[in-house]
């Protein structure tokens, strides 16, 4: 096999299948429902009706199956596998991963639902009285669970399987990857495509319905400070400069334009939220943060399963255009966030990404939607706003705006609103089209992105479906038709779980089995040993190692290998930025994982402890599927060589013992280096 990882980007290319695919099926449902507006709007309107009435119960158990499934996962001991490489290490540091996770997966809905959802719960709730003092209090915790644990457990669990199957094992960084313990090498094929145009689809109109719910808010903020008319042309002159901006953004990468953006909003935000806290009753808004927070988790696991079966038809509907509808909606995005996230969160380990992709927005989301709906609750209780109300119930996009008007410096605090609503508006756009590139590219190298004229070519889409579906009416429609879409989605995510489950138990396998095969010998004594620890090797002695030793003596076990009926071979290759060839041993073996024994050589800076002249020296790393062992082969002889691969192989072969003994492998992993058969077609 090739070594996918070394293949530069310009090897990168159009995934014709899935690209082809999506384009077809976007067309064919833009032209529908533009056409057919009123036929299309009562079809998924009264989609989603079954949808609740049938399969209401089973949407509340799968988010709370998706949320325990993640959270057994991080605690469990596979918590401490990383996502990717076992020497690799995060990207981004914590606040900018934060604030990108944060910007991806709640973006400018924040803005919109945060006075009008409390209010709603507070005016209208599903099974008590309207403004008691019961429906005080659960406003804010029934918010919390729609924008809380529940959701952000069906990102982390889409963002955990991608980032594993992509960054640990190779595979692409797509949705079909993360089936490949069930599916094997049939993920490349019809059905892999098939799980990708899906995904796509999904992706692609989920984007362009919140981006029109926030074009539509952008459009009333503008009118708020500057008279400039709400219409379709202002609609559209705001999503072409959007878009605009979110190809530039795209274009310059995840590194440089989306974190900065992200990390920018995040501080924006940050500022909003703590002016609306001090300029408002502070220690009241403080006591009922700490009080919504213990009701939300006391009464989670209620709240979780509660299906308002014996509470009549009106909590039913509520329930379907509520909670149903934003567990639908959350499963929708899974395919769009979780991809982003697997991108942004390489080197993490499980338990790190899922506790810091669960608890960092949570805790915001909590401060956010606690602050903002309390005091919009206080205003029309207490101070008697009623039209802050009525424009909750029947024209959310404004409340932020009647709400800050309440505050002083309201030039200043409706500029910042709007801000947030263009920032949030293109890290939405400028993350979806990146994630719609590398779905419908073949990516040589999971570490790059797809190539740049794929990525603006994706940002002009979202930016013209909106304005397609703005022109036609149609994202009331487009809403119920993204939550239906969204029910055979939710078992491709069980079969995600159950793929993530089996590749999990192989990694602890393999684990258990380096363990029960003693390490083997070191070789000559220990003057030599010593040498190799304080070895500082400049280019010619590692040259002369590989030379002398470690090529003959990789030679030499494969050829022993072969003989004995083994599928074994060697390769070299030049990688740029290494100044010697890179050397890869592989043995594959019927449906279950090669072994790879890579020797990588690798420029380093001179401790400055040791005693030399020169300011670099080379080390020649070994590297298993896993990664990397942190030892040097330098000074090796070929016998030592042949020896430690010896032992490395022992080892594989006791993993392989123990996993085909339990039965626990469908379809094996490939190893860190593989890549699929030639002309296979992946995403």
């Amino acid at each position: 096999m090739s070594h996918s990882e070394d293949a530069p980007s310009s090897r990168d290319r159009l995934n014709p299948a899935v690209f082809h695919g999506s384009v077809i099926g976007i067309a064919i449902f833009l032209i529908a429902t533009m056409t057919f507006t009123k036929q299309a709007g009562a079809l998924f309107d009264a989609g989603l009706a079954w949808v609740n009435d049938t399969f209401g119960w089973y949407y509340m158990l799968a988010a709370v199956a998706y949320l325990v499934f993640v959270l057994a996962i991080s605690f469990s001991r596979v918590g401490n596998i990383r996502l990717g490489p076992d020497h690799s290490r995060p990207e981004f540091s914590l606040l900018s991963w934060a604030s990108m996770l944060f910007a991806a997966g709640i973006g400018i809905d924040l803005l919109f639902f945060c006075v009008a959802e409390p209010l709603s719960h507070y005016l209208a709730p599903p099974d008590m009285a309207p403004e008691s003092a019961a429906a005080l209090r659960q406003a804010v915790p029934q918010t919390f669970l729609h924008w809380g644990l529940t959701g952000w457990g069906m990102y982390v669990l889409m963002g955990m399987a991608l980032a594993y199957f992509s960054y640990r094992h190779r595979l692409p960084l797509a949705i079909r990857s993360a089936l490949y313990p069930l599916l094997g090498k049939r993920i490349y094929g019809p059905i892999g495509n098939a799980v990708d145009i899906t995904a796509v689809i999904s992706t692609v109109f989920g984007i362009a319905t919140s981006l029109g719910i926030g074009v539509i808010q952008l459009n009333y903020g503008l009118n708020f400070m500057f008279d400039i008319p709400e219409s379709l042309a202002t609609q559209i002159v705001l999503i072409v400069i959007v878009v605009i901006l979110a190809t530039v953004s795209v274009v310059t990468g995840v590194e440089k334009g989306i974190r900065r953006l992200s990390e920018f909003n995040m501080l924006l935000a940050a500022g909003l939220l703590l002016f609306v806290l001090f300029e408002g009753h502070t220690l009241n808004l403080l006591n009922a943060l700490v009080l919504n927070i213990g009701d939300y988790f006391s009464g989670f696991v209620s709240k979780s399963f509660d299906t308002y079966a014996f509470a009549g038809d009106d909590a039913q509907q509520w329930k379907g255009w509520w909670t149903i509808f934003f567990w639908g909606w959350w499963i929708a995005w899974t395919p769009f966030v979780g991809l982003f996230l697997a991108r942004i969160s390489r080197g993490r380990t499980i338990r790190q990404f899922a506790m810091g992709a669960l608890l960092i927005p949570l805790g915001f989301m909590m401060a956010w939607m606690s602050i903002f709906g309390n005091a919009g609750i206080d205003m029309v209780a207490n101070d008697g706003l009623a039209v802050l109300g009525e424009q909750a119930l029947n024209t959310p996009q404004s409340t932020i705006y009647t709400f800050l008007e309440q505050y002083p410096y309201i030039d200043i605090t409706a500029s910042v609103v709007t801000l947030l609503g263009v920032v949030f508006f293109v890290t939405s756009a400028d993350s979806g089209a990146l994630v719609l590139a590398n779905f419908t590219s073949i990516l040589r190298d999971v570490n790059h992105d797809a190539p740049i004229r794929l990525r603006i070519f994706w940002a002009a889409v979202i930016g013209l479906i909106t304005i397609a579906l703005l022109m036609a009416n149609g994202l009331d429609a487009l809403q119920s038709a993204v939550v239906i879409t969204a029910l055979p989605f939710s078992l491709v995510m069980f079969a995600i779980m159950v793929g993530l489950t089996r590749a999990l138990r192989m990694e602890t396998d393999k684990a258990d089995a380096r363990k029960l095969v003693a390490a083997s010998g070191e070789g000559g004594n220990w003057r030599e040993r010593l040498d190799r620890a304080l070895d500082t090797s400049n280019r010619a002695g590692a040259g002369a190692t590989i030379e002398h030793a470690l090529r003959p003596g990789l030679k030499q076990f494969v050829l022993e290998l072969t003989q004995r009926g083994q599928s074994a071979s060697l390769s070299e290759a030049q990688v740029e930025g290494e100044p010697l060839p890179r050397l890869t041993l592989q043995v594959d073996f019927n449906e279950m994982p090669s072994f790879v024994y890579q020797v990588r050589p690798h420029r380093m800076r001179t401790p400055s402890f040791l005693p030399v002249d020169d300011d670099y020296y080379l080390r020649l790393d070994v590297h298993l599927a896993e990664g990397s062992l942190g030892q040097n082969l330098n000074g090796y002889s070929r016998g030592q060589v042949i020896d430690d691969v010896l032992g490395e192989y022992e080892r594989h072969l006791q993993f392989l013992a123990v996993t085909r003994a339990d039965g626990s492998v469908t379809h094996a992993m490939p190893g860190s280096i593989g890549e699929p058969p030639e002309g296979a077609t992946q995403g």
